[in-house]
């Protein structure tokens, strides 16, 4: 077999491959096993037909056509090892010349990557916010612990800004009941913003008994955007009372002294702002690698990823119940906006999968069954599954090849970190290492990390999703 590449741009390539005829005998026998377990020929059992009669009975052509489809996935994939081409794409084949008993010639056009130089690691670098724990952190999150275990009291006085109250609602357009704007016990905390514009002001200096009355624009229903008149009684008023920031309330929450509880959150917050400064660290170290290379995309790679992405957010806002247009009208953004914003973020996507590939064929890094492994437990976890389905299903999806090369740019990505200068706000070193078991390389850069350090992400309709939930 004879290859030859025709470079048509810096991202793509035609090969050109002259194959002798006798190399195509595996293709050609199985060709003929298939087509002769299909054809019924009297006095031959199924798959015994010989090829001289096959040939008579549907044609040399048809067993031809057969073997060559067959045989074009494996010739090709021996052009690109013998080329040395390295392909990012499906390749657009064409056979060219087939000569029965001496050739086959073919054409294979394909996206490859780009050809661009890497700078020394140890080049870059870059700098990240400090991990610093202050006591008004540890008190502030003291303050949100006690509130998760508040207690609320009814009191005999009008309601206030923060108070719980119990109410009955009546909502009415032109004297019709709204459909589902009736409600009789309903607890609402004053000031959450989250029931009905007016509501707020129509509660607060009310007491236990007191009734009134206002107006407010519907958001939604069978009225959205009418004026209705919405009668409301206060049943209870009540107050939130957080519990003392004493050894008794802290026993119990499991700790034997109040002290013991506060140096247990902040060394929790000292986990979380060591991660958000290692995230940070990772995604800055790439994004000063990336801005050292300039190269052209393979176009249909960018077109993939762009795909995905836009198929991505649409199902993510259906299972939220929203349309892309409602979405964007939340955000106040228009359609122009909204696709530059997936263009640029599918546009560095690319060019980091690109960059970080040719990191670990320069460093010759490769993937042990010990780091897929981790891998597989990592997302599964996030996934809710057990380690088991999540990788049964990786495997027969077909996605085990794009999984093994997320790991490897993974390990790129942190060859790099190790050689590139990071340092803190204050000038000191950042050391990583404290973190290797728990910052992943792979992990896509728009994970947040909540006041537990528990990673998740938010959804473009504003649901937040932790990636650890099982």
């Amino acid at each position: 077999m004879q290859s030859a590449v025709e470079t048509l741009s810096p991202t793509r390539v035609r090969l050109t491959v002259e194959v002798p005829f006798a190399e195509l005998k595996p293709e050609l026998d199985k060709a003929y096993k298939t087509i002769g377990a299909q054809v019924k020929v009297q006095g031959f059992r199924p798959g015994k037909v010989p090829p001289r009669i096959l040939d008579q009975r549907v044609g040399r052509g048809v067993v031809l056509e057969e073997a060559v489809q067959e045989a074009l996935p494996r010739l090709y994939s021996e052009a690109v090892t013998e080329t040395g081409v390295s392909p990012v794409g499906r390749p657009e084949v064409d056979v060219t010349k087939l000569d029965d008993g001496t050739e086959l010639t073919f054409t294979a056009e394909v996206d490859v990557r780009p050809e661009f130089d890497l700078p020394a690691y140890d080049s870059l670098s870059v700098t990240v916010d400090d991990a610093v724990v202050s006591d008004e952190d540890v008190t502030t999150q003291v303050d949100e612990l006690r509130e998760r275990f508040a207690k609320l009291s009814p009191v005999e006085r009008a309601a206030a800004d923060g108070d719980y109250v119990t109410l009955d609602l009546v909502a009415t357009v032109g004297g019709e009941d709204v459909p589902g704007g009736t409600a009789q016990g309903l607890s609402y905390q004053i000031g959450a913003g989250d029931l009905l514009d007016g509501i707020d002001e129509a509660v607060t200096g009310k007491s236990a008994g007191d009734a009134t009355t206002f107006t407010t624009t519907l958001v939604a229903g069978e009225y959205e955007g009418q004026e209705a008149e919405v009668s409301v009684t206060v049943r209870a008023v009540n107050e939130r009372e957080l519990p003392a920031a004493d050894d008794t309330w802290a026993e119990t929450t499991g700790f034997a002294t109040f002290e013991e509880l506060q140096a247990d959150v902040r060394t929790r917050l000292e986990k979380m702002k060591a991660l958000e400064q290692g995230v940070q660290a990772r995604d800055k170290v790439l994004e000063a690698l990336l801005a050292t290379i300039d190269a052209p995309l393979p176009e249909s790679v960018l077109e993939a990823e762009l795909e995905w992405r836009k198929q991505s957010t649409t199902e993510q806002l259906q299972r939220a119940g929203l349309t892309l247009d409602m979405y964007l009208e939340n955000e106040g953004k228009g359609e122009e906006e909204f696709e530059q914003e997936v263009r640029d973020s599918a546009t560095e996507a690319v060019k980091a999968q690109l960059v970080l590939d040719a990191v670990a064929d320069k460093e010759e890094l490769g993937v042990t069954d010990a780091e897929l492994t981790d891998q597989v437990v990592r997302r599964a976890q996030r996934a809710g599954v057990s380690p088991d389905q999540y990788a049964q299903s990786v495997v027969s999806s077909g996605q085990l090849p794009g999984l093994v090369s997320e790991v490897r740019r993974g390990k790129a990505l942190a060859t790099v970190m190790e050689a590139a200068s990071i340092t803190d706000a204050s000038g000191k070193a950042v050391d990583l290492d404290a973190l290797r078991d728990d910052l992943d390389p792979t992990q896509a850069a728009d994970t947040e990390y909540d006041e537990d350090g528990r990673p998740f992400h938010v959804h473009p309709d504003g649901d937040v999703h932790y990636l650890d939930e099982q």
